[in-house]
């Protein structure tokens, strides 16, 4: 999704899984199974955002 500021939000469904891939238009990451939870986080820009050393333990896919 492009908002109307350029932004760019992207979210991958993993293969396999019910797990969903959401990358931020600031470059960080997060997993969740729930569509609504995703989008919140997204949303919520910067609050949730931790750096990205905070979120090691999370599963990650291949986005490509």
């Amino acid at each position: 999704m492009t908002s109307p500021t350029g932004e760019i939000y992207r979210i991958d469904w993993l293969p396999g899984t019910d797990i969903l891939h959401g990358t931020c238009h600031c470059g960080r990451e997060h997993t969740a199974q729930d569509p609504i939870e995703m989008w919140e986080w997204m949303l919520a820009h910067p609050q949730g955002h931790e750096p990205r050393h905070e979120q090691q333990g999370e599963p990650r896919g291949n986005s490509s």
